[in-house]
């Protein structure tokens, strides 16, 4: 068993896990319970039932999270002439071709998002060793294969994130710092239970969000209503 902090039993002892928290409540308490030395990332995990295993109950999606992430991500784009100039001048951080998927292929990894031009995705798809187990493998249908890179960059740098059930049907992604407050927290969650539940497969029976729970990086997991109306 592993031992926790002395920091995170007492913040633990904040959380009553026989009940299941409203969202403002829960995010409330995640950031009494996130570490006073940093600014902490609020982050939200679903237990989903669905069978990931089957194609048709994979739930993988998008969303521009209202208030940004807290972080600016770097984005990489594999794009060649006039497209890579229009991703530079929207902001992307890398952007190259046939040079910089070799680069990627032997290890380059100081990105956080990966966009790609339809063209070059014969080329990319050689990347998936390096670029699945990050989940930054570019994919039409979260729109990070286009032509468009500049309006996907932009999206990237305005807060959009990605997110996709694991082996386990667990959903994880982010919601915010801490420092961002119940208000914008908030906001950001409904932007996700949104989506979330916008991407239910219609082969999902039964319950779709099983359990969910909200936490600050290295705080105690909180067990939140995830379907309570989220207001202020």
């Amino acid at each position: 068993m592993t031992k926790r902090s002395k920091a995170y039993r007492d913040a633990a002892q904040l959380v009553d896990r026989s009940q299941l928290y409203t969202p403002l409540e829960a995010l409330r308490l995640a950031q009494k319970t996130s570490s006073k030395n940093t600014d902490s990332t609020i982050d939200v995990v679903f237990k989903l039932g669905v069978d990931p295993r089957h194609a048709d109950q994979m739930v993988r999606s998008t969303v521009i999270l209202p208030n940004g992430t807290g972080k600016t991500a770097r984005v990489l784009v594999f794009a060649n002439g006039d497209k890579a100039e229009a991703a530079r001048e929207a902001g992307a951080d890398i952007v190259g071709g046939d040079e910089l998927i070799t680069e990627v292929a032997e290890g380059r990894a100081d990105f956080d998002a990966v966009v790609a031009t339809p063209d070059l995705m014969g080329k990319v798809g050689r990347l998936g060793r390096v670029l699945g187990p990050r989940g930054l493998m570019p994919n039409p249908k979260t729109g990070t294969v286009t032509m468009d890179v500049a309006k996907a960059v932009s999206d990237i740098k305005g807060g959009k994130i990605e997110f996709r059930v694991d082996k386990h049907a667990n959903l994880h992604t982010v919601l915010g710092k801490a420092s961002f407050g119940d208000a914008k927290l908030l906001e950001n969650y409904q932007a996700v239970i949104d989506e979330v539940l916008r991407a239910k497969p219609s082969a999902s029976k039964g319950r779709y969000i099983i359990k969910a729970a909200i936490s600050a990086t290295q705080g105690p997991g909180i067990p939140v209503d995830a379907l309570a109306k989220a207001e202020a």
